[in-house]
């Protein structure tokens, strides 16, 4: 077993490890935060996607120990105060969602494309949100979910 300190959404949480354990499953089983959702387990679908130091990773390819020391921000901590993230809001009002399976990662993925780029293009858009699979939406109302939260946050 291994020590981890982590920030979780703000919180520090500490706690002993297994050191194969993955950032996904610590998340989801120690921590009781399960909006990060395990999809494909290989990286390729991005349902697992959260923000480590502000940059987008995806979960199931990380150990938690590799985790310690920094911070990890998980859907559940976008959210202030029971007030939605304009991100979260613009996935509501544009219809960017279906089964929401993948919509805690696409949200995560698109804050971070905003936060490099607030004026990002539809195509950078697009290429951003490339590592996160979608079955439902067929991607237009997405892309029109992060324009609109860039727009409103201008």
């Amino acid at each position: 077993m291994t020590s981890v300190t982590v920030t979780v959404n703000g919180a520090s949480k500490t706690h002993q490890v297994e050191p194969r354990l993955l950032l996904v499953h610590y998340l989801r089983e120690t921590l009781s935060l399960t909006g990060t959702h395990v999809g494909c387990d290989t990286g390729q679908c991005g349902a697992c996607t959260v923000l480590l130091d502000g940059a987008a990773v995806k979960s199931c390819s990380l150990f938690a120990v590799q985790a310690d020391g920094r911070s990890v921000t998980t859907i559940e901590g976008l959210a202030k105060d029971g007030k939605m993230h304009a991100m979260q809001d613009a996935f509501w009002q544009e219809h960017g969602l279906q089964c929401g399976f993948c919509t805690p990662g696409m949200i995560l993925s698109a804050c971070e494309i905003l936060e490099r780029n607030p004026r990002a293009s539809e195509a950078e858009i697009r290429t951003g949100l490339e590592g996160n699979l979608c079955r439902c939406t067929g991607y237009h109302n997405i892309v029109k979910a992060v324009q609109a939260a860039a727009q409103k946050a201008r």
